[in-house]
């Protein structure tokens, strides 16, 4: 999958924005009463998260995919005005671009020692991601249509049970505010059926007419290794945390049609930047 900064630009000024506060906001505590003085020592604490996320997809690709060719069977949308029953389809590119969701979840928190906290966050997270496909569309030699290069977007709606179970390691606190950094896994499901994806379209063979699924499909589990950091502001009634954290896929979730949108794609996995406001 290819980097696309310009989807970030908007996280990385958030990040910026933190580190350049922070500093200020230390500086300014410094004749300030400590909050939530016993906080650190309970045993466990609830709360709930909100969160913006961009999902997207890592790609691997099947070797010299731009140059394997697709028969007009392998693009299943007869309505669709650039299929010919005639024609040879080439993927000449692949592209993931991230798309903004949101997350929403319930924050439980067990203190394992003064550093160490377990936490496990039940959360729904609504997302969708776009896949760009740069195609070509070969017509046969004498043929009246002209041969002609295309673009089509294909979109999979997503809405994800997730568990994430982490390992947070917290600072010391600097009168209120503590820094941390967080480890973990997170089991998900994906709930949304890709019904949007499926057409009526006319078999070309009996004349009938068919339901055809007109896109990339996915497999609704998956399991995700989290990386993050954030930082901890302890206010007179309640911690409010703010929080970056990166999410990986394991497990190859393609679910191979043998289609034009998913021949060039060996494995495909999740991935998602998240940022959230916690409440506990």
């Amino acid at each position: 999958m290819n980097f696309n900064f310009s989807s970030y630009k908007r996280i990385l000024f958030i990040v910026g924005l933190m580190l350049v506060l922070l500093p200020q906001s230390l500086f300014a505590q410094q004749s300030k009463p400590l909050n939530l003085k016993n906080y650190d020592n309970e045993p466990y604490h609830f709360g709930f998260i909100l969160g913006y996320n961009q999902m997207s997809y890592a790609f691997k690709y099947v070797d010299n995919y731009s140059l394997i060719p697709h028969n007009a069977s392998e693009y299943p949308n007869t309505a669709d005005q650039n299929f010919n029953v005639n024609a040879t389809y080439y993927a000449r590119s692949v592209e993931s671009k991230p798309q903004p969701g949101f997350t929403v979840g319930i924050v439980g928190n067990l203190r394992l020692n003064r550093y160490f906290d377990l936490r496990l966050i039940p959360s729904l997270s609504f997302g969708t991601r776009t896949i760009t496909y740069q195609i070509y569309k070969q017509m046969p030699p004498g043929s009246a249509t002209k041969s002609v290069d295309f673009t089509q977007n294909k979109s999979i709606f997503s809405t994800f049970v997730e568990l994430p179970l982490q390992v947070k390691y917290k600072s010391k606190r600097l009168n209120n505010i503590a820094g941390y950094i967080i480890a973990g896994g997170n089991l998900k499901f994906d709930l949304a059926s890709q019904k949007k994806s499926q057409v009526d379209v006319t078999d070309v063979n009996t004349g009938k007419q068919i339901t055809v699924v007109d896109n990339i499909k996915v497999k609704k589990s998956d399991l995700a290794l989290e990386l993050g950091a954030g930082f901890d502001f302890y206010n007179a009634y309640f911690k409010l945390g703010l929080e970056i954290k990166m999410s990986f896929g394991m497990l190859n979730i393609l679910n191979s049609q043998n289609l034009i949108y998913d021949s060039s794609i060996q494995t495909l996995k999740n991935k998602t930047l998240q940022v959230s406001l916690t409440f506990e």
